[in-house]
């Protein structure tokens, strides 16, 4: 309970529903927590702007370079992100009349809508330039990282993505599969058990940890809503619990990345310097000073990046790279039972019907990808993956390929977008018009008509799924739930 009274403060916002709140407790705690460099009074009048509008382009699908000259004819204003190369700021005309999720180049994962602060951290990952072979988001949904890191493994590997909450899996699933990303599985537990259940098994771990949320307050007024100090040292505990585990689970030599989107020390350096006490042999911090131009401003003396809304006019962030530069003693086995794993790996002659198959519909992938069975279901799993299949009970692993019937083989639609490509040469192209029908889940009438049966169609170059040719009409696959209806793409005027 706080024992003071909060405060309120309007600049430019609606008085009715933007008020920011803060506690009159927050705002001593970050004047002792601010640097000399930096003016209190800046702080405040940067939580109180709006948030800049940002996305990263999605490299798996495009080049930065092609998806500029992609957007130039719609006068959107792009400032890039100094710490990612695929980020940008957005800045629009027609922000009112069309939303960003509904344009052709969101819909189809050239673009992933992604505030600029929460692409430090994986930036941090892969400061070094190394690749690392398997990877662990431990708290991942919406997903904003977890396609961020895929996109850096250019979709090779295995990526290891986490959510506790039940409720976000699904989305989580939705925006990997949007993005065309192949090399994920989805596990849902509580981050604690990772270190006693997949001890060593990560060359590098992402712990964006549940936090305070203190550095949001520039999208959501009322962040501070609820804030106490006793609140932030409960969830304290917790992210040094969350550390534990994720440091367990990181082979020595790998890098571990700690992330909030909070201010006070408690949720931040002093999580990182309780690690490094629990294994002074063992933890070595790593500074991002070089991790871009201008890094300087928010470096902290350890070499952590405490980022206030007023330096880089964004959501206050801090982010930590650390390495486990030798063993630890392993904490004691998980307790539960994984259960019998349902799938079984297809058999050489009966994977090779499956890829023939495929290809001539216009899917392939490479030795990365394996085919795993479940009843009439074909999987492909990431095959960096598999050596923790029966450690840990997963959600789903990689794409669900196809479905076998009498006929031959039904393909999902995720594994259209994951293996089809760019510029397919057996897809058939829509115009704007008869895509915008596709994304509204209506059939096409094209004026030619493929010559294949089930074709891929595309637009922009991208594929938006598979259609069945029944008659003079392509009857749409597109899933139900992600049918859109209003305006959906930018006009070129």
């Amino acid at each position: 309970m706080l024992h003071c009274a909060p405060v309120l403060l309007l600049v430019g916002r609606s008085v009715a529903q933007n008020a920011v709140y803060f506690p009159e407790e927050f705002l001593a705690q970050m004047r002792l927590a601010m640097p000399e460099h930096l003016s209190f009074d800046e702080f405040i009048a940067a939580c109180q702007r709006p948030l800049r509008r940002s996305i990263r382009v999605n490299t798996l699908k495009i080049t930065v370079t092609d998806f500029l000259a992609l957007v130039s004819p719609y006068g959107w204003q792009l400032t890039p992100v100094p710490w990612c190369a695929e980020g940008f700021w957005i800045e629009r005309d027609d922000e009112e009349t069309l939303p960003l999720g509904s344009t052709a180049e969101h819909l189809s994962g050239l673009f992933y809508i992604q505030e600029a602060s929460s692409m430090l951290p994986v930036a941090a990952l892969f400061a070094d330039g190394e690749m690392p072979q398997r990877v662990m988001d431990v708290a991942a949904a919406p997903g904003s990282k977890t396609t961020q890191i895929a996109a850096k493994m250019e979709n090779k590997g295995a990526i290891l993505a986490n959510e506790f909450s039940a409720s976000r899996v699904k989305v989580l699933h939705a925006n990997i599969s949007r993005n065309g990303i192949r090399n994920v599985a989805l596990t849902h537990f509580d981050g604690r058990v990772f270190g006693p259940a997949l001890p060593g098994m990560f060359d590098a771990i992402l712990l964006d940890a549940p936090c305070s949320g203190e550095g949001v307050v520039r999208k959501d007024a009322d962040a501070l809503k609820n804030w106490s100090v006793a609140s932030n040292r409960e969830i304290a505990a917790t992210q040094r619990e969350l550390i534990m585990s994720a440091f367990h689970a990181l082979r020595p030599g790998g890098v571990l990345v700690y992330s909030t989107c909070t201010l006070n020390r408690d949720e931040n350096e002093a999580i990182c310097h309780w690690l490094r006490d629990q294994y002074p042999h063992a933890v070595e911090f790593l500074p991002l000073g070089e991790l871009f131009p201008d890094a300087g401003r928010a470096l902290t003396a350890d070499g952590f990046l405490h980022v206030f809304p007023q330096i880089y006019d964004c959501e206050g962030f801090f982010v930590a790279r650390l390495r486990k530069t030798a063993d630890v003693d392993a904490l004691p086995p998980p307790t539960y039972k994984v259960g019998t794993f349902p799938f079984t790996p297809l058999k050489p002659r009966e994977a090779t019907l499956v890829e023939t198959a495929a290809m001539a519909v216009g899917l392939s992938w490479g030795e990365e990808l394996h085919l795993w069975q479940r009843d009439k279901e074909i999987w492909l799993f990431p095959a960096d993956i598999e050596p923790l299949i029966g450690k840990v009970r997963f959600s789903r692993i990689g794409i669900r390929l196809a479905e076998t019937h009498n006929k031959g083989y039904r393909w999902q639609h995720e594994a259209i977008i994951a293996l089809a490509g760019h510029d397919n040469p057996l897809a058939f192209p829509l115009t704007q018009a008869e895509a915008e029908e596709w994304y509204r889940g209506r059939d096409i009438y094209p004026h030619t008509t493929p010559p294949r049966d089930d074709v891929i169609v595309t637009f922009q170059g991208q594929p938006l799924g598979l259609a069945k040719k029944v008659g003079s009409r392509l009857k749409n696959s597109y899933p139900r739930e992600l049918v859109r209806d209003g305006r959906l793409f930018a006009g070129n005027a």
